[in-house]
């Protein structure tokens, strides 16, 4: 990655925002001078801008330019709202060529992930998976658990489908480090099964399908429970998912 200056999102200083940006811009000059190991190492540069639209186009057509292996959009996920957020991830992979990595910097909640793919994000990161581990929660295709509540002492269900029980992590979780080791291993091997799964049913041209399928189960049904962010982002992209008929 690129050196960048980082300011966040919901910074009311429009010049220090811009300030930012196209010092990044420079820096991603001299980071592309001083690149030794292009044949086995790829560069990407980091579109900044916080949630300035326009500021974020100039950063793009300047990013572009450079001719990177990759592209990230980064600045996001530091506490700006979801729907602001979608409108720049949105636009960005508008702007952005189609033959490179579109990768987001910092998202890691599963809903986050799957409604940034139909926006046309590629890749992403986050500490969070892991994280939460740390704190004893499981991330299911339900949600999470918080597996050191002690609810969970007899529960003998399996976390998931062919994962150990729910009341053995409980024990590691309350008592053991082993816990955290444990449901990390889980959250990660989770988000990277949820992101194959996405990667299928977009070459299988049911992506649409599959996100009505994970929605209903996450909310059980309640289609008024659904984030009227996701609702609206994936709307913008020709993916409705509550007026649509359920598969």
């Amino acid at each position: 990655m690129q050196l960048d200056d980082v300011v966040a999102a919901t910074s009311p200083d429009r010049q220090r925002m811009k300030e930012a940006m196209e010092r990044s811009v420079r820096w991603l000059d001299r980071c592309i001078a001083a690149h030794k190991k292009p044949q086995r190492q790829s560069l990407f540069c980091i579109i900044q801008g916080g949630l300035d639209l326009e500021m974020r186009k100039a950063c793009c057509e300047e990013m572009i330019k450079r001719d990177t292996p990759g592209i990230a959009i980064g600045g996001l996920s530091g506490g700006e709202a979801k729907d602001a957020y979608c409108k720049v991830v949105d636009n960005c992979t508008t702007w952005l060529p189609i033959d490179r990595p579109r990768y987001v910097m910092g998202v890691g909640y599963p809903e986050d992930l799957l409604v940034s793919v139909a926006l046309g994000a590629d890749m992403f990161d986050c500490v969070w998976p892991t994280r939460t581990a740390r704190f004893g929660n499981a991330i299911i295709s339900t949600g999470t658990l918080n597996l050191r509540h002690a609810s969970f002492a007899y529960d003998f269900e399996p976390v998931e489908a062919d994962c150990i029980t729910r009341a053995y992590l409980h024990h590691l979780a309350a008592k053991e480090t082993a816990g955290a080791h444990l449901l990390t291993i889980h959250n990660v091997h989770y988000l990277l099964a949820l992101m194959q799964s996405a990667r299928a049913a977009i070459i299988e041209d049911r992506y649409p399908e599959f996100l009505q399928q994970y929605f209903r189960k996450l909310y059980g049904g309640a289609w008024e429970k659904v984030p009227q962010w996701a609702v609206t982002a994936l709307k913008g992209v020709g993916i409705d998912l509550v007026d649509s008929p359920m598969p």
